[in-house]
């Protein structure tokens, strides 16, 4: 019972000292609800944009990609005696499958890093029809698979997305160079004689122009076919559940498959800088807003300190131990960074809807629902910090000094 009249007494004091000043406690107030609003919106805006960045990027590609090894030429020991000239020209790639594609995606299926595994062939052809022509880019898949990596049906605007030995489903761009529409006939020419004529069973629009104007996709035989390359897949795709982890996850399947593994983190290195500039950037914004409303708390303590310096040496006198003096100033501080950051949260969170009804609406921004208690338990430790200094000079005081203070 003691300890909770202690209690009581040290938050009533607290609660005293700041109604005594309403306007300097009600501008820290300010200042610190300034502060936490800009880490809100900031945190949110930046997790927004990036979540968006991520998914428009990795909603068009795979998040490690298995090739077979590329070919490299083989310079045969000249006999002794003799020099070996060696030009260092590096060999031309063709078109090849992977050796025993099926047993490295049975091992890629029980990987428990991957949510989803997808073979497919991929090779170059010409689309026409009439006089009109495109380079396009041919897709053998199996469907349902590549559905868990790249979903595309989402994306249709017209048709439905079926792919097998007589139907195709096209991009937008290419639909629109060629004039074809749901159930026109498509001619297919990958050289050498190859060609196949499909009817047009879809057509997607995943606002990417490499995508819409040349994507073509087809079944995994028909392309093979196609190809000359039956029974092959020229690459296997897959889907991880942590995609910054992608990049150790692919240099373990490496060393596992033995084949040429990238993940987008390689092949998107631009993309991955800029990510970790916004994120370094919205770490110092916190930083330094922090340490703005660490050293306003401080120093509105100090002056409460001195403004108080009877009060507390009347208080000591009466009793109040070191400990008690130091808790009130404490309780202060983080009753302060708790008050602040709890409207400026709020203030966050509505600039936040603001952007999201009124702002261009290029992405929407989503809030953590963690976001805002996470702020405010951050502020309110960083005001309890702040006014250890102040605290622990009024604990200090010497209760003769202090009441004899004007």
């Amino acid at each position: 019972m003691h300890l909770l009249d202690s209690l009581w007494i040290e938050w009533k004091i607290a609660l005293r000292f700041l109604a005594d000043n309403r306007m300097q406690t009600l501008l820290i107030i300010v200042g610190i609800g300034v502060g936490s609003a800009v880490i809100v919106f900031i945190t949110a805006l930046i997790t927004g944009l990036q979540a968006n960045v991520i998914e428009r990027t990795l909603g068009t590609q795979a998040h490690i990609r298995i090739l077979p090894l590329d070919e490299v030429n083989r310079v045969l020991a000249p006999p002794a005696g003799s020099l070996a000239l060696d030009l260092g020209t590096p060999r031309a790639q063709r078109l090849r499958s992977i050796l025993n594609w099926q047993d490295v995606r049975d091992v890629l299926d029980g990987q428990p890093e991957l949510l989803a595994v997808s073979p497919l062939i991929s090779g170059p052809a010409i689309a026409r029809r009439g006089v009109a022509r495109n380079s396009v880019n041919l897709l053998g898949i199996d469907a349902e698979r590549y559905q868990r990596i790249i979903p595309i049906a989402p994306d249709l605007i017209a048709g439905r997305f079926l792919v097998d030995a007589d139907h195709a489903v096209i991009g937008k761009e290419l639909a629109e160079d060629l004039g074809l529409g749901i159930g026109d006939k498509l001619r297919l020419d990958a050289g050498q004689g190859r060609e196949s004529i499909v009817d047009v069973a879809g057509i997607f629009e995943k606002e990417v122009r490499e995508l819409d104007a040349r994507y073509v996709y087809l079944s995994l035989k028909q392309v093979q076919t196609l190809l000359d390359l039956p029974g092959g897949v020229t690459v296997i795709e897959t889907k991880v559940g942590e995609i910054f982890q992608a990049e150790a996850i692919a240099a373990r399947l490496a060393r596992l498959t033995g084949l040429q593994v990238e993940s987008w983190m390689a092949t998107n290195g631009q993309l991955l800088n800029a990510l970790r500039s916004q994120t370094m950037t919205t770490q110092m914004i916190r930083l330094f807003v922090g340490l703005s409303v660490a050293f306003g708390i401080a120093s509105v303590l100090a002056v409460s300190v001195v403004q108080r310096t009877r009060e507390i040496g009347i208080l000591r006198a009466m009793g109040s131990p070191r400990g008690q003096i130091l808790r009130v100033f404490l309780l202060q501080g983080g009753l302060l960074g708790m008050a602040g950051s709890g409207v400026g949260g709020l203030v966050g969170w509505s600039l936040v809807q603001v952007f999201n009804t009124l702002g261009p609406g290029l992405f929407y921004i989503p809030v953590d629902p963690t976001l805002i208690p996470v702020a405010m338990a951050v502020a309110t430790v960083t005001g309890v910090l702040a006014a250890a200094a102040p605290a622990r000079r009024a604990a200090r005081l010497d209760p003769a000094v202090a009441i004899r203070y004007v």
